[in-house]
């Protein structure tokens, strides 16, 4: 899924074996975070941008 928010375009996917939320920058497949819940993953990829 891709998701919006004010600052960027992401997307979501769910690591079953660590439990993980990954979130990829649409724009750069290359520039990612994870997280355990959605908001922290994001949040982490804010930071990078």
């Amino acid at each position: 899924m891709t998701f919006y928010n004010n600052q960027m375009e992401y997307r979501v996917t769910l690591n079953t074996e660590l439990n993980l939320f990954i979130v990829f920058d649409k724009r750069d497949e290359n520039h990612f975070a994870t997280g355990k819940t959605i908001e922290e993953a994001v949040q982490e990829l804010s930071k990078q941008v």
